[in-house]
């Protein structure tokens, strides 16, 4: 995976060390990976990116892979949205990209969204991969909803209760999330990723790193969300869902993502949640067809 990317970990201004990867020559583009994952799950469609003339920015997230993983705040401000978010602005300047083109999956598409709304002037376009906004999730949360994702919910549950039972096997608990939300189990993933995956999520740090996203996702970015509920972000957005999965089956997708942008065009990929992985030939194509244009 990666042979031709530059791997380094950069220090940024704001005392965090982010592990990226990053390869190309031409725009750049910020892609973010979700949970419990890495910038490992974009290995198949970064390089179709740079094949495409792109410069490809690949990088863990704070508290995830290998990049520091900070002890928390009460208040769990720390793995908020916004400073996550202010690590990937730091990053790019670091590599010397004011502007760029912008693609979270997951946790990483939620990153994204609060990136454009405190950083409007630096994201040209931006992709959301299977993710409806935070705040419309939790307000329409039902059954299904709580059944399928019951993640949400657990690992929002004070310190150290999650952390404790996930530690208990971690690699089980890893391969049980990958397994459930995507179409063809575990088959679709590259054992080299899993791999990858699962040792930086064997890390007691990680864990409650990335519980701690979560607690951060129910309190101090609902109360961010709350503030700037009536802005809307301004760059071109689109949206890809897996049409096999859980937000094709509970939301009109583009329309929920056009109560938080103006310009939204969007529609689904026959695959599971995983999109770069289940579906990299058809997710490349559509960001690339969506970078590209004017």
């Amino acid at each position: 995976m990666f042979e031709s990317f530059t791997e380094e970990h950069i220090a940024l201004p704001n005392d965090i060390n982010i592990k990226v990867r990053h390869a190309g020559n031409g725009p750049p583009v910020l892609l973010l990976h979700g949970y419990p994952q890495t910038s490992a799950c974009w290995h198949l469609v970064a390089p179709e990116l740079i094949a495409a003339g792109f410069t490809v920015v690949v990088p863990d997230l704070r508290g995830y892979g290998g990049s520091d993983k900070p002890a928390s705040s009460d208040d769990h401000s720390t793995y908020s949205k916004r400073e996550m978010a202010a690590d990937q602005i730091l990053l790019m300047q670091e590599l010397g990209f004011a502007k760029f083109y912008l693609a979270g999956h997951d946790r990483g598409a939620r990153v994204a969204h609060r990136l454009v709304l405190d950083y409007p002037d630096a994201v040209l376009k931006l992709a959301v991969l299977d993710i409806a906004p935070t705040s419309t999730m939790y307000a329409s949360t039902d059954r299904t909803f709580a059944t399928a994702y019951y993640h949400w919910f657990f690992l929002i549950q004070p310190s150290p209760l999650p952390e404790t039972l996930i530690s208990a096997d971690p690699g089980f608990y890893l391969r049980s999330k990958l397994g459930a939300w995507g179409r063809s189990g575990m088959s679709v993933f590259n054992p080299d990723a899993v791999e990858e995956y699962t040792r930086y999520f064997e890390d007691p740090a990680c864990i409650s790193a990335t519980c701690e996203d979560y607690r951060a996702a129910a309190t101090i970015d609902l109360k961010h969300d709350l503030e700037d509920q009536e802005q809307r972000m301004a760059c071109p957005v689109l949206a890809l869902w897996g049409g096999e999965g859980l937000v094709e089956q509970l939301y009109d997708v583009r329309s929920v993502w056009l109560e938080k942008a103006w310009n939204v065009q969007g529609r689904s990929i026959p695959c599971g949640h995983f999109l770069p992985e289940e579906a990299p030939e058809e997710t490349s194509k559509a960001l690339i067809d969506f970078f590209g244009g004017t």
